[in-house]
């Protein structure tokens, strides 16, 4: 397939500037793949497309305040900073975006925090808009980490035009979330409250987590029409014996398994045996999912509405059907379904 059918008009308004006042108030698209029938719910409902022995796959990964602010040494010219991923924690290296990257050179140094007890040092240029920070700071490697946190902003999508407010922290982060290491949120996650968590624990439908470290590689634009050409960056994977356990059990006993999220089911993808069980896993993938593709491990999905030409909508797409998903996309529009990270979800069973 090619970029171009990927495409579609989407309204601005449909865009989530703001979560739902409930995690689980959301709305819910049910998509039916067997019978192609669309139904309109509500997050909390999709308790009632599960049964006891069904499991769920949770993404744990916990995002990280990962935008900075700074300033200039000597012109104080304001200095958007992003983190990206650690490289060296004994040097405090860092990759990172910041913008404006033409005003940054090797050799400047930025300052962080009212009292500028922050600064980073620019040692390599990486890409256009990449650059390597040594941070300066004195302290313990958890004094470090902490004045990080202090610092840092919520890493929201660009979309949302609004500054970050004070929920944000909360909001843009799973309930279950536990390992730092991602700069956006595995949104389909966010719909899960304590309390709809409890009634599926309740009802007997087990959990089951792996760990995948979503960086902004997910939402690169795909600027290539041919898809096979398109290279998505590397996010780093951990699928520990415990899941691999609870899945394989759940697939041998022909129990259903639902992916919460594309991160989950990029990561279920990247680990699948001969036999097509899983397996364990810890290391780095770049795996690109688009239609056709042959699913291994998961047979439901949970995700958000996603934007035109996504490699996120491709991966719908592949799972779904290509053109039951455009039925399903027309309709959201129409009934005025949230987009994208703050937006409503979509069952597919």
């Amino acid at each position: 397939m090619k970029l171009s059918h990927f495409n579609f008009d989407l309204p601005e308004n449909l865009l989530a500037e703001y979560p739902s006042d409930l995690r689980d108030g959301s709305r819910l698209m049910v998509l039916n793949r067997k019978d192609q029938t669309i139904e309109h719910k509500h997050f909390k409902d999709i308790i009632d497309y599960f049964d006891e022995g069904d499991v769920m796959v949770l993404n744990n990964t916990k995002v990280f305040p990962a935008r900075l602010i700074g300033n200039k040494e000597k012109t104080g010219a304001r200095i958007e900073v992003f983190l990206l991923r650690e490289l060296n924690e004994e040097q405090r290296l860092w990759d990172v975006l910041v913008d404006p990257a033409r005003k940054i050179r090797i050799g400047n140094k930025l300052y962080f925090g009212e009292d500028e007890s922050l600064v980073a040092e620019v040692i390599d240029n990486t890409t256009s808009r990449g650059r390597t920070l040594r941070f300066l700071y004195d302290g313990t490697y958890d004094d470090f980490r902490q004045k990080l946190s202090e610092l840092g902003q919520t890493p929201l999508p660009k979309y949302i035009k609004r500054a970050e407010e004070e929920f944000d922290r909360e909001r843009y982060q799973t309930i279950y979330a536990k390992h730092e290491g991602a700069v956006a949120a595995p949104t389909a996650g966010m719909h899960f409250s304590k309390h709809l968590l409890k009634r599926l624990e309740i009802k007997g439908i087990d959990m089951a987590e792996i760990t995948l470290h979503v960086g902004l590689g997910t939402f690169n634009p795909v600027e290539v029409e041919d898809l096979s050409k398109h290279k998505m960056d590397s996010e780093e994977l951990i699928i520990d014996q415990s899941a691999v356990d609870t899945i394989n059990q759940a697939k041998q006993n022909k129990k259903k398994i639902c992916a919460v999220g594309t991160t989950v089911m990029r990561g279920l993808e990247s680990s699948v045996s001969s036999s097509n069980t899983l397996n364990t896993y810890e290391g780095w993938t770049h795996k690109f999912i688009f239609p056709p593709h042959d699913f291994s491990i998961a047979d439901a999905m949970i995700t958000n509405f996603h934007t035109p030409k996504s490699t996120l909508l491709m991966m719908v797409s592949a799972f779904a059907d290509h053109d039951f998903i455009k039925k399903a996309y027309k309709e959201a529009i129409k009934e005025k379904y949230k987009f994208y990270s703050y937006g409503d979800a979509m069952l597919i069973i």
